[in-house]
């Protein structure tokens, strides 16, 4: 008699999906909780805490696939962020819309990129969505080792101590894999090779190039001044 024991993985298949269906209801729970919230905010609720309610919402819609009811909320919570000049809260509402797959996703992404690189956000959120844009490029894209390699050098400046090696471990691992697909890079030596031929070291470049590259990803689709946002920022 065979000591195997069949029907094991369609029993494990089974178990995952009873476990995806109680996390869906525990989702649904919660989301019904936040749009309850949501409902009876006092009118002066501080703006960063509206604003955070609406991205948990649009975070626990987006989980259930109620896409386009998440990008409303999303959209929200950015216009309060963008207002109030919330630009971490603005990023992760970026992360959000583009994450709702709708008609301007793509451009959402855009505008998100543009402010976490004007902006010292937390650079796991940088991180974030520059995976994005790197999914969303053919494997030749030289847009996506400039995304990486700016990943990469944000990470560098802006991490804290306390996240520093983790951050950039991801950064680095990301202009890795890109230059991988990109190059079939290999080695360390072939690395830097790739880096130096596609004038990936000069940080000054690389801003000038993403900025290239946003325009075109965007299409005109801004959501702000960014002249004005520009005169503001310290000199």
């Amino acid at each position: 008699m065979s000591d195997s024991k069949p029907g094991v993985g369609v029993a494990s298949d089974f178990l995952e999906g009873i476990d995806a269906r109680e996390s869906r209801k525990e989702i649904a729970k919660e989301l019904e909780k936040l749009l309850q919230r949501l409902e009876g905010m006092p009118e002066d609720t501080p703006p960063r805490e509206q604003s955070k309610i609406l991205l948990d919402v649009a975070e626990a819609e987006i989980e259930l696939t109620q896409n386009e009811a998440a990008w409303d909320h999303a959209r929200k919570a950015f216009d309060i962020a963008l207002r109030e000049e919330e630009w971490q809260q603005a990023v992760e509402a970026c992360d959000l819309l583009y994450r709702a797959d709708q008609p301007a996703s793509i451009a959402a992404l855009g505008n998100g990129i543009w402010l976490a690189v004007t902006y010292p956000v937390d650079p796991q959120a940088t991180y974030t969505l520059m995976s994005h844009f790197i999914d969303e490029t053919p494997k030749d894209s030289d847009g996506a080792a400039v995304a990486a390699m700016l990943a990469h050098y944000l990470a560098e400046i802006r991490a804290p101590e306390e996240d520093y090696d983790n951050i950039t471990f991801m950064t680095r691992n990301l202009v890795a894999s890109v230059a991988q697909r990109h190059g079939k890079v290999k080695s360390q030596q072939e690395l830097d090779l790739w880096i130096e031929r596609l004038n990936l070291n000069d940080s000054a470049l690389i801003l000038k190039r993403m900025a290239q590259i946003l325009d075109v990803v965007v299409d005109g689709q801004w959501w702000y001044d960014r002249d004005a946002l520009r005169e503001k920022l310290p000199e």
